[in-house]
């Protein structure tokens, strides 16, 4: 293979630039309930194998998930299109920030054979934010939702998209390939964006969700944030209720996980019996499902919540066909 010097210069690069000044944040003990067991089953490495011979990003690794022994132990892998270098840079993420490299046109094909090669019945497909683009990078996850559905048509697919902030036309593009599931996240509460996620604006990614389903009202529409950030009950249930303005469908709700001392600070660790309760009122709110817990990740068993999703659509449609 030729020497890439820009692969070299991104290696030496620090990945958080924009945090380098920032004064250390403390780093609290993790409870009893977040412990998870680490990768390394003949199973994950062959996820790892897969993964790493189609030239792939998962946001399972660049993001630091912890599930990931779990999920690659089943096969499940989430892949992170369009480069491993995001424009934005949120106080919570562990995804490297700087200017990223040209799209790559194979990648669409490259994760369609990973895909057929895991075998796998549902893909949840995110991307870093891509501002440098015209239209965000839209253009990008349909011809990957296209791919896919060439080699594997029986697959259902899960996107999970940036807010395209500025970008007429973008989810436009995004909901004609037809994906089964359309997820943007919050990520946390509206009075935490000016210091957690800067770059977003929380009713412009309120009104994405809702435009999405307007554009097609058959679609599963899904968000989720993370709690322990700072935010106070009262601003999560306001939260419930703007999802549920917009008809969002499916609601997850996790625990922060700070990946370092130059991150957002961990304020507290929210019990597992807060998190059965914020459950229970998303479903008493009307989600068609909510998953909540501390460990609950976007795509965390996101195909048996889809098929979760579509049982739930199909109850409701029948009971009111029977009234």
């Amino acid at each position: 293979m030729d020497f890439d010097p820009t692969l070299s210069l991104q290696a030496q690069a620090p990945r958080h630039p924009e945090k380098a000044h920032r004064p250390d944040q403390p780093v609290l003990c993790k409870p009893d309930w977040i412990r998870v067991r680490a990768p390394g089953s003949p199973e994950w490495a062959a996820t790892q194998k897969i993964v790493k011979d189609h030239k792939l990003v998962t946001v399972c690794e660049e993001a630091g998930c912890p599930n990931i022994g779990e999920c690659w132990a089943k096969k499940h892998a989430t892949f992170m299109i369009m480069g491993d270098t995001c424009t934005r840079a949120c106080a919570f993420c562990n995804v490297r920030t700087g200017l990223p490299r040209a799209l790559d046109p194979d990648e669409p094909a490259r994760v369609a054979d990973a895909v057929a090669k895991l075998g796998l019945s549902h893909v949840v497909i995110t991307s870093v934010d891509r501002d440098d683009l015209g239209d965000g990078g839209a253009r990008h996850f349909a011809q990957v939702i296209e791919a896919i559905r060439r080699v594997s048509p029986a697959t259902t697919i899960e996107v999970l998209t940036p807010d395209f902030l500025r970008k007429p036309g973008a989810l436009e593009i995004v909901v004609e390939a037809k994906p089964d599931v359309f997820n943007h996240n919050l990520e946390t509460v509206a009075s935490k964006y000016l210091n957690v996620r800067p770059g977003a604006r929380y009713f412009h990614s309120i009104r994405l969700l809702q435009r999405a389903k307007e554009l097609d009202p058959t679609l599963f529409t899904k968000s989720g944030i993370m709690l322990g950030l700072g935010e106070e009950r009262h601003e999560v249930l306001q939260l419930m209720d703007d999802l549920r303005s917009a008809d969002v469908d499916f609601m997850t709700i996790g625990q922060y996980l700070q990946p370092s001392k130059k991150h957002h600070a961990v304020a507290r660790f929210v019990t597992p019996d807060e998190f059965v309760s914020y459950a229970d009122i998303g479903r008493a709110k009307g989600f068609l499902l909510v998953s909540s817990s501390p460990l609950t990740r976007s795509s965390h068993h996101a195909g048996e919540d889809f098929a979760r999703l579509k049982a739930r659509r199909l109850a409701l449609a029948g009971g009111r066909l029977n009234r």
